[in-house]
């Protein structure tokens, strides 16, 4: 970015996100991130209240003047999905400029959420800026199972006008979100005794996906290695009973599977041959499927050393079944929303761990009923073949009123502050606003952001000229809701 802004306090909003990039903040592991956000509520004189899920409340007093202005909640999530982090507990996002954007060195950036929340922070650090009673509401666990949002207590927070940070187009209002519900589905998968014999083993591997939200990028026809590596798996198992020893595919519940590493091992002779063979003609296949749209992923296939151990055939067979049952991408499109999906499903990863396969799907709707009879279809097809399936979260969908005098205002802003005015738009990602709906009566919302693109992939970037863009929409839309002659 330029060194002179043309806009005070964008130097603190990048400042205070480069120190949330030194800050390890993976799902379900936000300590240190909270802690900052206490350091700094104290730091500033604010007062703050950290709850039993770490999610952090802090709230600074009216601009003088102010003080009768309706209190204004500031929303974001410390967490992030870390994409390509060898150790995601300690390692640190070194973010590099290039032609004007920001992304990571060989891994996700963190723009979502971190940016906004900069905003947020960068806010309470100026007192130059006018606000009435603010409360910058930091949510954990946003972004694998919403777990921070689903326990706040009911006074958590006070106000009921509620700018969320959370968006990542820029041109847009976000004004509703699709409902998620994640399942972890659980098959038992004895290991037993490699069988004897003379065989060969191999490692499969799928690389170089895109990747991408699961939500945001679901119709956008990018390859998933989970359908990639059940079409291969189920090509040479059609051919010659193999035997699974390993599979790992994909990075995390959110985002659609970029990766995959699976060990086979079939007999030698032919059966190697037609395995080893399979290497070209996959990768001729991924080309005309999805060369247009993923244009790097690709298939591997090489020798390894035996293992000891296999998954006892039941398991494998019952895997590669239920992985051919569910629904994976879109499932249905929005007759009332157009080119906007109303139901999908993705199956975001596949391990095993002591005894069992695990696979996870993330299922969205704008129609709950729509998004519980689908993820209820999943468990009974995983039941069916001997598993059981948990709920991780259950997130409700979320409309907003684009009528209503809040949207107009912030409408307004944009068109004042920018010269053109935002879309109102449904996203089909889910955000924290169902939770906030349910739990705060009278709850209203406008969620809006800079331009991210590609999150939940090491190829996440923001557009660092929409970061200050923004950031002016943010502070004008604070100034007028507190000057607001009446209640927005």
């Amino acid at each position: 970015m330029n060194n002179q802004p043309s806009y005070p306090g964008i130097d603190r909003v990048m400042d205070i996100f480069s120190q949330l990039n030194r800050i390890p903040r993976p799902s379900h592991h936000e300590e240190k991130v909270a802690d900052f956000l206490c350091a700094f509520a104290e730091e500033h004189g604010c007062e703050y209240e950290r709850d039993s899920q770490n999610c952090v409340v802090i709230r600074k007093p009216a601009s003088p003047g102010c003080e009768k202005a309706q209190t204004v909640v500031v929303l974001n999530h410390m967490d992030m999905v870390c994409v390509g982090m060898e150790h995601p507990l300690d390692d640190a996002v070194v973010p590099v400029v290039e032609d004007g954007w920001m992304k990571a060195r060989g891994t996700s950036l963190g723009a979502d959420n971190g940016i906004g929340l900069s905003m947020a922070l960068a806010m309470l650090a100026d007192d130059s800026i006018v606000h009435g009673p603010v409360e910058v509401m930091t949510t954990t666990n946003e972004e694998d199972g919403m777990t921070g949002a689903a326990a706040l207590s009911p006074d958590f927070i006070k106000g009921r006008r509620v700018i969320n940070l959370d968006s990542e187009d820029y041109d847009t209002i976000t004004t509703g979100a699709a409902g998620a519900l994640l399942q972890l589905h659980c098959l038992p998968a004895m290991a037993v005794e490699a069988p004897k014999g003379k065989r060969r083993w191999f490692r499969i591997t799928v690389t170089g996906g895109k990747g991408g939200h699961s939500g945001v990028d679901i119709a956008k026809g990018r390859a998933s290695a989970v359908v990639m590596a059940w079409a291969l798996l189920a090509a040479i198992d059609n051919e010659y009973d193999l035997e699974l020893a390993h599979i790992r595919v994909g990075e995390a519940n959110a985002s659609i599977a970029s990766s995959a590493e699976i060990v086979i091992s079939v007999p030698s002779g032919e059966a190697a041959e037609f395995v080893k063979s399979q290497e070209a003609t996959f990768n001729e296949w991924v080309a005309q499927e999805y060369g247009k749209n993923d244009p790097d992923v690709r298939c591997h296939i090489e020798k390894v050393a035996p293992m000891d151990k296999v998954v006892d055939r039941a398991a494998f067979e019952a895997l590669m079944d239920c992985l051919e049952q569910i629904p994976q991408g879109v499932i249905k499109m929005s007759e009332t929303m157009a080119d906007t999906v109303e139901t999908s499903n993705n199956v975001g990863r596949i391990w095993m761990e002591k005894g069992q396969l695990f696979v996870s799907t993330h299922t969205r709707s704008f129609i709950d009923d729509d998004m519980r009879a689908v993820a209820a279809d999943i468990a009974k097809v995983f039941a069916q073949a001997g598993g059981s399936s948990q709920t991780l979260m259950e997130a409700p969908a979320w409309r907003e009123e684009v009528e209503s005098p809040f949207i107009q205002l912030t409408s307004d802003v944009f068109n004042d502050v920018l010269g053109w005015r935002p879309r109102p738009v449904a996203m089909h990602f889910v955000l924290e606003a169902g939770y906030f709906v349910q739990k705060y009566p009278g709850i209203q919302m406008a969620s809006i952001g800079p331009r991210i693109v590609e999150p939940h992939s090491t190829s996440e970037r923001v557009l660092l000229s929409t970061v200050e863009d923004i950031w002016k929409v943010f502070v004008e839309l604070l100034r007028r809701m507190a000057n607001a002659d009446s209640e927005i």
